[in-house]
């Protein structure tokens, strides 16, 4: 746990420390846009950070007090609900796909063609359900 917090962590300041050598060089291809709008991305960055800090931190005393179930039924309403959500999205993509190139060439079954663009769609649906009632249980 604390290894992703502390990976996390040298990500987020790598990036600004690369971003804060662009700024201070002043060179090269972005440095004029980067220029602009800096001190303003590291003033909300730095504002959501402090928010995050503020309201996350009783949240973590309180899950360190839950036992393992709460936290498996957690990981099995986001693991529904995400993978529902991409098979929905690789269904739409191919069916939309082939239901676009059937309309194209006969306007007259794009009725036909959106109902299987929904039973698609359907998909995610079903995961959202899935994970309102495991959420429902806890």
């Amino acid at each position: 746990m604390y290894m992703i917090v502390y990976i996390a962590a040298l990500v987020a300041l790598s990036t600004v420390g690369a971003g804060i050598y662009i700024y201070c060089r002043g060179k090269g291809f972005f440095a004029h846009k980067f220029n602009r709008w800096f001190k303003t991305s590291v003033f909300f960055f730095a504002t959501l950070i402090g928010v995050f800090l503020i309201f996350l931190i009783p949240d973590v005393v309180q899950a360190a007090t839950q036992n393992n179930g709460t936290g498996y039924g957690f990981i099995a309403a986001a693991l529904s609900t995400g993978l529902a959500t991409i098979g929905a999205g690789y269904a739409v993509g191919a069916v939309g796909s082939s239901a676009l190139g059937a309309v194209s060439e006969d306007p007259k079954i794009l009725g036909k063609t959106l109902i299987f663009v929904g039973l698609a769609e359907g998909i995610a649906i079903y995961g959202l359900i899935v994970s309102i009632m495991i959420l429902g249980q806890m």
